[in-house]
């Protein structure tokens, strides 16, 4: 296999006596769309700002195109922040140079290359326009051009479709999908986890600053087979023992499980309601967004029962 691009080896982070990440650890190699998620504020954030030398962590190590991250290595990244960095009184253009020669190009270069990003995401005719005056979605998309424009070896984005109507939306994924395809490096954070099935090879999940589910999605699929449930009938199947979420979709509710729990002792539970009438009971593929839901709700339950535990022991 290829030397990883990124590899982040037990990072840790505290903010006074918050820990915000604790000991997080994966790799991301080229030509791979890596899927980082979480629940807000699991620390997914602070894991960036780590990784791009924004923040120093506490304990462990980051390794980028195989080892520090120096000035030089900063203009191989594009990077894409949830939170929006344009100048919103500059008209767009100029803007867009501007960030382009952050990145090293001459701004003759930058200009030549920014004319075809412009046009493809339907900009150009906009490019005399005051940031503010432009829509969200065009912003974001003036974002994205700005995040890719000097051809970067490692692009990491923080909600890249925030804003998007459908049609842009496929522009973004297949904008995404060509730059993997290029050998390229992307990292995604998002909630959207339809997306993430459609894009990304593998995943992190973190919750409460720690690496909670790692691996090849196909695979992780697998692992939970057992974790997501659909049935078809008549009456609430939202309040059942086990089930950490119900929804009802296509005539039919899916159910996503708590780890450990046995799909036969669901519908026994579901056999000795009397206000519930089953058609139909079969295991589902779990969707990402049922494991996520498995993991991370799983995970607050059982802290809360331990802190029950330690509070009637205290």
């Amino acid at each position: 296999m290829n030397q990883p691009t990124v590899a982040l080896l037990g990072l840790r982070k505290s903010f006074g006596p918050v820990r915000a990440v604790d000991g997080v650890s994966f790799e991301v190699y080229p030509g791979e769309i890596f899927g980082l998620l979480g629940p807000n504020g699991a620390g997914k954030t602070t894991t960036i700002r780590m990784l791009l030398d924004i923040f120093r962590p506490d304990a462990g190590e980051v390794r980028v195109f195989g080892g520090r991250l120096d000035d030089l290595k900063k203009h191989r990244i594009g990077y894409l922040p949830e939170e929006r960095g344009l100048y919103m009184d500059l008209k767009l253009e100029p803007t867009l140079v501007y960030f382009a020669t952050l990145k090293g190009l001459d701004e003759k270069e930058a200009r030549r290359r920014l004319t075809d990003w412009l046009k493809r995401f339907d900009l150009y005719d906009h490019r005399h326009k005051k940031v503010q005056d432009l829509s969200k979605g065009m912003q974001q998309k003036a974002q994205i051009i700005a995040t890719l424009v000097h051809q970067p070896d490692l692009i990491i984005v923080d909600e890249p479709f925030s804003g998007l109507d459908p049609v842009n939306t496929r522009l973004v994924k297949d904008v995404i999908e060509e730059q993997r395809a290029a050998g390229r490096t992307i990292i995604m954070s998002t909630h959207q986890m339809y997306q993430v099935e459609a894009l990304c090879n593998r995943i992190v999940l973190i919750d409460h600053g720690r690496s909670v589910l790692y691996g090849e999605v196909g695979q992780i699929k697998r692992d939970f087979a057992a974790h997501a449930l659909l049935v078809q009938g008549q009456g609430d199947f939202s309040r059942l023992p086990g089930v950490l979420e119900a929804r009802h979709e296509n005539g039919a509710w899916r159910l996503a499980l708590a780890a450990g729990v046995d799909p036969q002792a669901v519908f026994r539970a579901l056999a000795a309601r009397d206000d519930l009438k089953v058609e139909r009971f079969e295991l589902a593929e779990p969707s990402l967004d049922d494991i996520f839901v498995t993991v991370v709700q799983g995970g607050a339950r059982a802290e809360a029962a331990a802190a029950a535990r330690e509070a009637r022991h205290a």
